[in-house]
């Protein structure tokens, strides 16, 4: 029998009342019950996204929010920034020139983080841009950037900071209403322990101010239309309603954690796994690790993807591979959503009795050890 383990940053491990939840008869998504649901989601939102602003959702990937900030915020004639550091960062840009804006791209290695002294030279030049659109983690190199830095450049400017959190909303620092960032977007199947299905959108009043002013074609990605029926507990188009179900389990455990002791928790996962790793003589990819995952550089002589597919087909264990160039040469292990002290070490077990099984030698326990020793000095 082979148990089947989850550690990628996406989709990520489901607690067991959030499954419960949805193998429920399903309800009709009109109903008190729903409008009760669908109003407690949206608030207890606030708590994960650290911001008085209202949160609104839509039934789709994180990728519709993506898009759904881009249809919303601008205008035909803008011009943006983007930071392109990896797959998702380029995404904003993909998504930005499907609507025709004018993108500056700010391209930086992947594994390393933006320098805020590089934004603020281009804001320099181009005083008239629009937004800045930035990655609080790139998922697919596991390297963090520094949003609090970024949003001291805008919120004295008129530009906007619009910051994708796909990945690292509950895992990594956010502070929307604190440090000023004005859009955070994210979803449902990474931090926040639910399936796949649900994106997020929370917008500052300077956000909602560029919304009046926007004039790209929009429908089901509408903003104000989603933003006006959350506030009736209420959607425009038929919600996947046994996932709100489950959401909102999840967000019970959160709220009852605290976010700022959930943010403790995933910075206490990620330190264990990176010394692990060190201890087994890798190195990390990022130079600027986030809490959401470790990405590792492997050595030549390993096959990324024949490794990968060796610890899933016979150990059930998954974890991501890289992307893109990346393909091949980095391992990513994600520390992510409903995970602990427990999971870092079967996860840093299992590599490396897989490493011994592609003949790859460490020594055996050092990695455990390594995490265990993190554990021991935190608690």
């Amino acid at each position: 029998m082979i148990k089947k383990l989850l550690f990628t940053p996406g989709p990520t491990p489901i607690p067991p009342e959030a499954l419960l939840a949805m193998a429920q008869p399903i309800d009709y998504h009109r109903s008190d019950a729903a409008v009760t649901l669908i109003k407690d989601v949206l608030e207890k939102l606030k708590h994960v996204f650290q911001t008085e602003n209202d949160v609104l959702f839509l039934t789709s990937s994180g990728t519709g929010a993506m898009e759904g900030a881009v249809a919303n915020l601008l205008a035909r004639e803008d011009k943006v920034i983007v930071i392109r550091s990896g797959k998702f960062g380029e995404r904003w840009s993909e998504i930005c020139t499907a609507y025709g804006i004018e993108v500056l791209p700010i391209d930086v290695t992947w594994g390393a983080s933006v320098e805020p002294e590089a934004v603020e030279a281009l804001l320099t030049e181009h005083p008239d841009v629009k937004a800045i659109f930035a990655t609080l983690c790139e998922t697919s190199t596991g390297a963090l950037h520094d949003i609090e830095a970024l949003a001291g450049l805008t919120r004295v400017r008129p530009t906007l900071l619009v910051v994708d959190a796909v990945s690292a909303l509950a895992a990594d620092d956010l502070q929307m209403d604190n440090w000023g960032v004005d859009v955070v977007v994210s979803c449902s199947q990474k931090g926040l322990m639910t399936p796949p299905g649900l994106a997020f959108a929370a917008l500052n009043q300077r956000a909602w101010d560029a919304v009046t002013c926007s004039d790209l074609p929009k429908y089901y990605f509408d903003f104000r239309k989603a933003h006006q029926s959350g506030l009736e507990g209420s959607v425009p188009y038929t919600p996947a309603v046994t996932l709100l179900a489950a959401l909102q389990c999840a967000l019970n455990r959160l709220c009852a954690e605290g976010i700022r002791n959930t943010i403790a928790r995933h910075n206490r996962l990620a330190v264990a796994t990176r010394s692990a790793i060190k201890a087994l003589g890798f190195s990390l990819f990022a130079a600027s690790p986030a809490n959401t995952l470790t990405s590792i550089r492997l050595p030549s002589e390993i096959d990324g993807k024949a490794f990968i597919n060796l610890m899933r087909d016979t150990y059930g264990v998954t974890y991501a591979g890289g992307q893109s160039q990346l393909s091949g040469k980095i391992v990513r292990i994600a520390h992510l959503g409903w995970m602990d002290e427990n999971d870092v070490v079967v996860a840093i077990s299992a590599f490396e009795r897989g490493l011994h099984a592609i003949g790859y030698e460490v020594p055996l326990g050092a990695g455990v050890t390594a995490a265990q020793e993190v554990f021991r000095k935190e608690n």
